[in-house]
């Protein structure tokens, strides 16, 4: 089975703020900001949803991806997350 790396974005409850990363376990990952754990930002900023997310084979086109959204402004951000997840679910809560 291949490696599998995400490129992911998650909000706080409100929606009024985004973080972009990159892991090889989303889950874990996810669980970690929930919790307060690793980016100082999360934690400040309550980030505690995941929201969007895209898998590679490959570390450097995560990488690659990761960098580029966090170039976009957040109206284009907006755009994609809405192509995968329109109501802004949770999608580690989501069973839908």
């Amino acid at each position: 089975m291949p490696n599998s790396y995400y490129t992911y974005m998650m909000t706080n409850q409100s929606n009024t703020t985004l973080y972009v990363g990159v892991t090889n376990d989303i889950s874990r990952r996810a669980l970690e900001h929930i919790e307060g754990c690793g980016a100082t930002f999360t934690s400040r900023y309550k980030i505690n949803k995941l929201i969007y997310f895209e898998r590679y084979t490959e570390i450097t086109d995560a990488i690659k991806r990761e960098k580029q959204l966090k170039g976009w402004r957040r109206e284009k951000k907006e755009i994609l997350i809405m192509q995968m997840n329109p109501l802004w679910k949770d999608l580690l809560q989501d069973d839908s």
